[in-house]
């Protein structure tokens, strides 16, 4: 009978005792960090498996803009020759002109890897990088910034490199949805580079409403890359209206440039909106 009631009060200790150690944790038991682990987790699963190689000067912003038309604007603010041309998956078409992703690489890819994230814009097109599903021919600027300090010139030299990529909504502080007219565009004929959109950075849909419409609006199709067009076949009228939709994956948005090309404008020139999209 004392095996018995030694045994019972055994098991109540060790009861009491476990209860003890959840109600008041010890150092070897963090919730903190249980947490902090699945935060990463988490975060970590957004990312994807991108290859990543770079071209043009290994400071510079890889070429004038190339496919998608943004030209010597992608050395400025707000690109700052942080930008990338994409593979067929990522250019899309011209669909992914203007599109943000994050890029990173870590210490087990590269020891020259920093493990901080790079936003970078698709501003050009690479039509041979199909080595992978997703690649990014990333600027000189943008590649060098995934390395730790003192270290771009050294990942540089790495090749083809296994990054994380993941699609982020762009912000472009201080700027509004802009509309650079093109040097083929006139009274019949009209195009235009749209640049500096927030949110998603990609269009759905871009209509025009002339001066004399009240409710009717003309669909625009991609010429090429960020460049619109309406081929009317008749005179437009100026001012006109730009209705913008931008392209999800989610929350798509509309917003309405009015008279933001005005009577009299010309090709070649740039006209600002007082628009964006939600970042």
């Amino acid at each position: 009978m004392a095996r018995v009631c030694h045994q019972y009060s055994l098991s109540i200790f060790i009861l009491v005792a476990s209860l003890s150690l959840l109600l008041n944790p010890s150092s070897c038991f963090n919730p903190k960090l249980l947490n902090v682990s699945i935060k990463y987790q988490s975060d970590d699963s957004n990312w994807g498996a991108a290859g990543a190689t770079w071209y043009g000067s290994p400071n510079g912003a890889g070429s004038d803009g190339g496919a998608c038309g943004y030209g010597a604007g992608v050395e400025q603010a707000p690109f700052s020759s942080l930008i990338s041309a994409g593979g067929p998956s990522l250019y899309n078409n011209g669909d992914g002109c203007g599109v943000c992703y994050q890029v990173k690489c870590t210490t087990n890819v590269n020891k020259a890897c920093s493990g901080n994230p790079v936003t970078v814009v698709i501003t050009d097109e690479c039509p041979g990088c199909t080595n992978e599903a997703y690649h990014f021919d990333l600027s000189g600027t943008a590649f060098g910034a995934m390395a730790t300090s003192g270290q771009a010139d050294q990942l540089r030299n790495a090749g083809v490199l296994q990054i994380q990529y993941k699609r982020v909504n762009c912000n472009f502080p201080g700027k509004t949805i802009t509309f650079k007219v093109d040097q083929g565009s006139n009274e019949q004929y009209f195009a235009a580079l749209i640049e500096f959109e927030d949110g998603s950075g990609s269009l759905g849909a871009v209509e025009l409403k002339q001066a004399l419409d009240q409710d009717s609006w003309q669909t625009m199709q991609r010429s090429w890359g960020a460049v619109w067009k309406l081929d009317a076949g008749s005179k437009l009228q100026a001012p006109f209206s730009i209705r913008l939709t931008s392209a999800g994956p989610t929350n798509v948005q509309t917003v309405v440039a009015n008279n933001v090309i005005p009577a009299g404008w010309s090709p070649g020139q740039t006209y600002r909106s007082v628009v964006n999209f939600a970042a």
